[in-house]
């Protein structure tokens, strides 16, 4: 049985304005058309109220006496996050309304104010409040079923990674991460970390690649002093660093071939000697390494050691690209959003469908990074309530409009053969998962609704991983 949320019947608002004819006028026409009306004059008593009752919209003159536009709706905004603000203004004030909205006011209304337009803009503002407050409900249970720290996905593919994170965390065992540059594979790392019995232990990262031949030695093993020239000291490596905790050993491919050799050891026996030592190290350190290339290759080009490519792989974890998941767009692009508004201050309701659908046709060869950085971008120079196509970078705003599944299942058109059944499962698991939120997850309507008995609608579900908290 579901439970309804206990939501008013009537939507909830606050009119602030010094002219009391102007009060009675609004309330009384906004409470003809069923809305719960409360009225205020005076900034400070509208701050009372709503502090002390929930209300869904504030419309306000913020040209009045002891009000500071530009202070007033920024407090709004940081306190009453919830609350969809429609300024107020008189004539010679547009401009001033326009940058009201630019910094988080839905909408602005001229005076005289006429009652179709302020139908029209109020009843678009409850509706905007209505979906603020099924994406703060719904953003909670999306981190905790969609979210592993950091990494964000509803996608079946993250999922499965997820459950494998579970199923490894708790050991020993030695984990090899594959995947594109920016698939967030330093944030996987972390996530194993975090949920094993070491989380309270260090978690050292090593960015192979970026350190050269000639130092990676002594940054992974150390050195004594006088081992080579500059080495004023004796120095604990990283390895030593993260003993008891998790070593990340990120673009292992880049590892020269004697290096290999020595790291093989260490992963197998747990010791090493640091450079210009003689006297070996013994280490309790989990390792977790990752790669952007294909090892398999490399070892068939001599290029990595096939023993080493044996001992590392272990585990492997292979993170998809973010054209793979791109049913995850949305997900991603509001978790990021959330993040840059918190960082410049800034109060933006979301993206526009239009923009939403430009971040859903590119194929984002750099990944969620990239994807990170587009949102970035947007909330610095976005000056509307919504991030829009032009806030986004160039090569997203010359996009052909033409059309695409917003979805990682095996139907994208990926130019590789593939067998029918595989190719039907996403088109499969889309019409399912329509039809049971049609039916608000009822096993019996959804499966009348499609014509298949019970049973085989249950195992679809099980096939598919939508059966998650489902009890009907």
């Amino acid at each position: 049985m579901m439970l309804q949320a206990n939501t008013p019947t009537k939507p909830r608002l606050l009119i602030l304005d010094e002219d009391r004819i102007m009060l009675q006028s609004l309330s009384q026409f906004l409470r003809r058309e069923g809305y719960e009306v409360r009225t205020s004059d005076n900034p400070k008593e509208a701050m009372s109220i709503m502090e002390g009752q929930p209300l869904e919209l504030l419309l306000a003159d913020v040209n009045m006496p002891g009000i500071k536009a530009g202070e007033f709706l920024r407090d709004v905004r940081r306190r009453f996050g919830h609350i969809v603000i429609i300024v107020i203004t008189g004539y010679g004030s547009i401009e001033g309304a326009v940058e009201a909205t630019k910094m988080g006011a839905f909408d602005y209304l001229t005076k005289p104010i006429i009652d179709d337009e302020i139908r029209v803009v109020v009843e678009k503002a409850v509706r905007q409040q209505s979906l603020l407050f099924e994406n703060q409900a719904l953003r909670s249970q999306l981190d905790l079923r969609f979210g592993l720290e950091n990494l964000i996905g509803h996608d079946y593919k993250m999922l499965k990674i997820f459950d494998l994170v579970e199923a490894v965390a708790d050991s020993r065992t030695t984990v090899l991460i594959t995947g594109e540059s920016g698939t967030g594979k330093s944030l996987l790392a972390r996530a194993i970390h975090h949920r094993s019995p070491r989380r309270d232990k260090p978690f050292v990262e090593v960015p192979c690649g970026a350190l050269p031949e000639t130092l990676l030695e002594s940054e992974l093993f150390g050195h004594v002093k006088g081992a080579f020239t500059g080495a004023i000291a004796d120095k604990p490596g990283r390895f030593m660093a993260a003993d008891t905790g998790t070593i990340f050993l990120d673009e292992i491919n880049s590892a020269s071939l004697p290096m290999q050799v020595k790291l093989l050891r260490v992963l197998q026996e747990r010791s090493f000697e640091p450079v210009g030592s003689t006297q070996t190290t013994t280490v309790d350190s989990r390792a977790i390494l990752a790669t952007n290339v294909d090892l398999p290759q490399l070892v068939a080009e001599g290029k990595f050691r096939q023993d080493l490519y044996y001992r590392i792989n272990v585990v492997t974890i292979r993170l998809p690209s973010l054209r793979e998941r791109l049913s995850d767009i949305p997900l991603l692009a509001g978790h990021f959003l959330r993040r840059y508004m918190k960082e410049t201050g800034r109060e933006i309701l979301g993206f526009t469908d239009a923009a939403m659908a430009v971040l859903q046709r590119y194929d984002w060869p750099g990944n969620v990074r990239e994807l990170e950085n587009a949102v970035e971008r947007a909330v610095v120079l976005c000056r509307r309530p919504q991030i829009d196509v032009e806030d986004l970078p160039e090569t997203l705003q010359g996009l052909p409009n033409r059309p695409r599944i917003a979805s990682s299942d095996p139907t994208e058109e990926s130019g590789q053969a593939m067998p029918l059944e595989v190719a039907m499962e996403g088109p499969e698991r889309r019409i399912i998962e329509l039809a049971l939120k049609r039916n608000e997850w009822n096993r019996q309507a959804t499966a009348a609704e499609l014509e298949i008995n019970r049973t085989t609608l249950y195992k679809k579900m099980k096939k598919y991983r939508l059966d998650v908290g489902v009890e009907n």
